[in-house]
């Protein structure tokens, strides 16, 4: 069964909700299970989302990429490696994956130089799963009820990051679970608690 799973998508595709909707589900059916978010989940961390996600930051993308980065290499360290040696079942709203997409691709800074980064960052605590939620752009940015320093970059961006997403899917299908985020929302919970709890 599935240990560390990541919820992925463009802004607006419904990520945070279907995160906790997945971990109550398996909660529910008897898992221990810890959520946690990205960027964020530590002191240090939420200090950083700040930094990142505010309407008044202008960063560097490189300073954007390594703060993305140092957040997920606090969490892994301070919540997800305890998580799992302790037997949970972790449910990431996020992951590496988002900066793959975002500044590694969206951004331009090259995606391999990303994932590289990041994967040294992370040492080996990687999502087993990724379950991303795939959702037209345009309809994304609809949804947001009030948009962060990145995903007001508007639509040309997001069609980039989009793009960046189905790349990477295609390149690890084992990997990854691909679900139409314009379906109702039970039936893109229970398909991904399904791939989960699979043998």
């Amino acid at each position: 069964m599935i240990r560390y799973l990541a919820i992925e998508g463009i802004d607006g595709a419904g990520k945070s909700t279907v995160a906790r909707m997945v971990a109550d589900a398996l909660e529910e059916r008897g898992h221990a299970v810890t959520l946690v978010r990205e960027p964020g989940g530590t002191p240090a961390g939420e200090r950083i989302r700040d930094i990142l996600l505010g309407s008044d930051s202008s960063l560097d993308d490189w300073t954007e990429a390594l703060l993305f980065a140092a957040a997920r290499a606090q969490l892994a360290a301070d919540v997800v490696s305890p998580a799992l040696q302790r037997g949970d079942l972790v449910v990431s709203d996020r992951s590496y994956h988002s900066s793959i997409a975002y500044q590694g691709a969206a951004r331009g800074l090259g995606v391999e130089a990303v994932e590289r980064v990041n994967r040294y960052a992370l040492r080996g605590v990687v999502p087993d799963m990724v379950a991303l939620l795939r959702l037209d752009p345009e309809r994304g940015l609809d949804r947001e009820v009030a948009a962060d320093r990145i995903s007001s970059e508007g639509l040309d961006f997001q069609r980039r990051v989009a793009e960046s997403y189905d790349r990477i899917a295609e390149a690890e299908p084992d990997r990854f679970l691909v679900v139409d985020a314009s379906a109702p929302l039970h039936e893109v919970v229970e398909r991904i608690v399904e791939a989960v709890e699979a043998p």
